[in-house]
């Protein structure tokens, strides 16, 4: 559970800098270059990353129920992340009205996906996994958000086409991960089998 914890304070912690340190981070950025920085950002975030996959994988051979879900919290989960990958597809496709809408949509689609494991995964290790994303990906939308409003940052919109792609590539990379790639990657099969 240690190296759980730990992934989750490198990883969240680096994506914060902007949020908590961006003094710092500008600071680092104009001390080291840009290019250095995203190199040092980019190992720290992928050592959080591996410890979180690694920490999360020791946490679910000894898990600690906290409580257990009934079995249609599966099916909400599933259409939960219909949304987090229609999202995060509206994040790559520039012009969307999504993200003219929501103005951080991978955010916003990081707490659909909280939510829906929350909601149908019950052990100390989901709590502080998807709970620690689910409170981070909140805390950065707001100060995101905010900073947005204050700064008058728009996101233009280009046409409703672009909306369709970013919902066809959402829907289909959500189908391919459901059906084919959760149960091999993560261990668990969505929809049973």
């Amino acid at each position: 559970m240690i190296a759980l914890v730990l992934g989750l304070l490198i990883f969240l912690g680096v994506h914060s800098t902007r949020l908590f340190a961006a003094d710092w981070r500008t600071t680092q950025v104009e001390r080291r270059g840009l290019g250095a920085w995203k190199g040092l950002y980019s190992v720290v975030a992928v050592v959080g990353l591996l410890l979180i996959i690694w920490g999360y994988g020791q946490a679910r051979l000894a898990p600690t129920w906290l409580w257990v879900s009934p079995v249609w919290t599966r099916h909400l989960a599933a259409l939960l992340t219909i949304p987090a990958f229609i999202l995060l597809a509206a994040t790559y496709v520039p012009g969307t009205h999504i993200k003219a809408r929501v103005g951080h949509p991978m955010l916003l689609g990081v707490k659909f996906w909280a939510l829906a494991h929350l909601i149908a995964n019950g052990t100390l290790a989901d709590l502080l996994l998807f709970g620690g994303f689910l409170a981070w990906a909140v805390a950065l939308y707001v100060v995101l958000r905010r900073r947005d409003r204050l700064a008058g940052v728009r996101y233009p919109a280009a046409g409703v086409s672009r909306d369709g792609i970013a919902v066809v590539v959402g829907l289909l990379a959500w189908v391919i991960f459901a059906l084919w790639l959760h149960g091999p990657l993560i261990g668990v099969r969505p929809f049973g089998g």
